[in-house]
């Protein structure tokens, strides 16, 4: 025994070999303080509390991010939902005859839409993003103006 430490000799498999060294590597620390660290931690009295606040916090982060999409879903809805009712209230209906050259125009514009909205989903930029960057400068144009009138 030397340094309080004592010398064991274990079998492991290669795969959990593989994945120590990995790991030992990644960290820059040995495989000794790695596999001590995991038998403190295993032999730990409160080793199950400490799983289950780690989970805990993780659940409640988790749950707070959900209600913010949810959020920004009903958002989305609620603007889509009221941006349709005034289009609706808006559109004059067309005539007879125009029914079918207005129903071509729509596909193309639909075509249109959905190449654009693809190209966005892909490449950008986002909505939220275009949005934030409206809202600086019309911050900025309000701070100009401001000073100018002074």
């Amino acid at each position: 025994m030397s340094g309080g430490h004592v010398k064991r000799s274990i079998r492991l498999r290669a795969d959990l070999v593989r994945r120590l060294a990995d790991h030992a590597a990644a960290r820059s620390t040995s495989q000794a303080a790695i596999i001590e660290a995991a038998l403190e931690s295993f032999l730990s009295p409160d080793a199950a509390e400490r799983l289950e606040a780690a989970l805990a916090r993780r659940l409640d982060r988790l749950t707070r991010d959900l209600g913010r999409l949810e959020w920004h879903v009903e958002l989305s809805n609620e603007t889509l939902a009221l941006f349709v009712r005034n289009w609706l209230n808006a559109t004059p209906s067309l005539p007879d005859g125009a029914t079918q050259a207005a129903r071509a125009q729509g596909r193309e514009r639909w075509e249109r839409f959905v190449d654009m909205l693809n190209r966005r989903m892909e490449l950008g930029p986002r909505f939220r993003n275009e949005i934030a960057q409206d809202a600086t400068r019309s911050t900025r144009s309000d701070q100009d103006s401001g000073s100018t009138s002074e």
